[in-house]
């Protein structure tokens, strides 16, 4: 057998950035460009956000790989069903994935942000890390995209910056914003009402600021105080900065 029969094929783990495609690295592109074959994961029915932001380098040359979510918002995350259907999604895409990469193709697996944080990528990472050789090309955070957007000083001197996920529990909430300096809340979505009211629990209305699609076309920035409905997108978020030591 020879060498080139042996040669397993890459994995690339693609952070995008937050949504504008010009914060797409150097390094990004080109091996977006270069993959034969490009996988991004999509809910059914819709490209997805990734595919969308790689669509200036994708010129018919490559293989499109959709992984195709079986669900996103129809059950709560905390249903064993959701658990389970989201398992078994994971493992099929990862074993799509790596038939490719065992012929000897490599893949670049893209997605929103930075490949771990957050990221569903993280999920096929952890299944193939110790089978094929991988790279990760880090990707500007949303909540970096979000802040620089809002030209909004995040952190200060010492202050404690912390990343709190909008499906925790209001009162789980609360208590982190009281400790914390400044505060990134992702997840927002259909959590937008329990967000803010855990928000001015903590006494930190005044301060936060309501980001969504943030560096994308449809970017919109409002103080969280003037969000008066309680409809918020996937991609959005709340930004509450600290205040801390200065020279």
């Amino acid at each position: 057998m020879n060498d080139q029969a042996q040669r397993k094929g890459r994995l690339y783990g693609v952070g995008l950035g937050p949504g504008d495609p010009e914060l797409v690295t150097i390094k990004a592109a080109k091996i977006i460009e270069s993959a034969p074959v490009v996988a991004f994961f999509s809910k059914k029915g819709a490209p997805g956000k990734a595919r969308a932001i790689i669509d200036r380098w994708l010129h018919g040359q490559c293989m499109e790989l959709p992984l195709l979510y079986p669900l996103t918002t129809e059950i709560h995350f905390h249903d064993p069903a959701y658990v389970e259907d989201l398992r078994e999604f994971y493992a099929a895409a990862t074993e799509t994935i790596a038939a490719h990469l065992a012929t000897g193709r490599d893949v670049a697996l893209v997605c929103e942000g930075d490949p771990l944080f957050y990221g569903s990528f993280m999920h096929v990472y952890i299944r193939l890390k110790g089978r094929f050789e991988i790279e990760i090309v880090p990707g500007i955070t949303g909540m970096s995209g979000c802040w620089s957007a809002a030209k909004l000083p995040m952190a200060w001197g010492d202050d404690v910056v912390s990343v709190l996920p909008g499906t925790l529990e209001g009162a789980c909430l609360t208590r982190h914003l009281s400790a914390s300096d400044a505060a990134i809340i992702i997840k927002i979505g259909a959590n937008l009402s329990k967000v803010r009211a855990a928000i001015a629990q903590a006494g930190r209305l005044d301060a936060a600021i309501y980001v969504e699609h943030g560096t994308a076309a449809a970017e919109k920035i409002i103080p969280l105080a003037e969000k008066t409905d309680d409809h918020a997108p996937y991609f959005s978020l709340v930004l509450i900065p600290g205040e801390g030591r200065r020279p």
